[in-house]
């Protein structure tokens, strides 16, 4: 797993930590599935697997997929500080999981994602409620309204790309990522997941923690992508991604002159966050002989 950095999150389930590893690439988490049992049931470490044993095989006995996606990764051993393979699941699937356990501490969990489903269908209603919650969330955050606007803006710019992309044959999300990777590491010389792990983010927005002038060079790369290919029709994705280039490098000379008249960087580590997440420089990779 490339790039996955080791990292233990405390003060969940009532303080009990649960092991977990951060994938920059496909930028979500994977959670120690015995570690959450755990926390659920209160059992101890040995008594937590063998509910997991038992666990899965009821799963697969009713057509659950849910097992099929687990993954196994090195995980840093409590008792002894060696790191052992280990049952993980990501966000969407450890969310799963915990509603298929029937404990009082799953309850509140249980609330949460009910609640959430019933919050996205009546979004489907009325769209409304969707950018109130989003300005509300921007707000909390720090947000200024006139920032949101042109955050808001910028997202209706990004769908302007997008729906060029889908018209010149682009279907599959990952053409979708790769041709916004070529835009960025046009100017910036980073993919969009190496542009987050330099500012210190995770599932946060890149967008919402870039400088005005970050910002700036990243509608110009993408503006300048989309009105070639407006006036080019580029078919496909190796055309399409030859034009991506292309509009990253427009941003890039725009870049090039903005340092030389300023004598500083357009490119900055700086974030919006009030937090920082604890790295303890420990790649999956280097612990394989563990």
């Amino acid at each position: 797993m490339e790039q996955s950095k080791l990292e233990t999150i405390s003060n969940l389930f009532e303080g009990k930590e649960i092991r977990s590893i951060w994938d920059s690439e496909k930028e979500d988490y994977y959670f120690s599935v015995v570690d959450v049992i755990g926390a659920l049931t209160d059992n101890d470490y040995e008594k937590s697997r063998n509910y997991w044993k038992w666990l899965k095989y009821k799963l697969n006995e009713e057509g659950s997929q849910l097992v099929s996606n687990t993954n196994q990764l090195k995980m840093e051993s409590k008792k002894d500080g060696k790191f052992y393979k280990t049952d993980t699941l990501d966000t969407q699937n450890i969310l799963r999981l915990i509603e298929s356990i029937p404990s009082p501490k799953a309850e509140p969990f249980k609330v949460w994602l009910a609640n959430l489903g019933s919050e996205r269908i009546d979004e489907v209603f009325n769209p409304e409620i969707a950018i109130n919650r989003a300005v509300s969330y921007y707000r909390n955050l720090g947000y200024s309204d006139d920032w949101i606007k042109k955050r808001l803006i910028g997202i209706v710019d990004r769908l302007k790309l997008t729906d060029i992309w889908k018209d010149g044959g682009i279907k599959e999300p990952i053409h979708y990522a790769r041709l916004t990777n070529e835009i960025y590491k046009g100017w910036s010389g980073m993919k969009a997941s190496e542009y987050k792990d330099f500012k210190g983010l995770r599932k946060e927005s890149l967008r919402d923690n870039m400088t005005d002038i970050e910002i700036l060079l990243t509608d110009l790369g993408e503006i300048a992508t989309r009105d070639i290919a407006t006036s080019e029709h580029p078919q496909g994705f190796k055309e399409n991604l030859k034009v991506a280039k292309r509009g990253g490098k427009v941003a890039n000379g725009a870049r090039i002159l903005y340092e030389k008249e300023t004598k500083k960087s357009a490119i900055t580590n700086k974030n919006a966050l009030n937090y920082q997440y604890k790295d303890e420089n420990n790649l999956i990779e280097n612990n394989q002989n563990n």
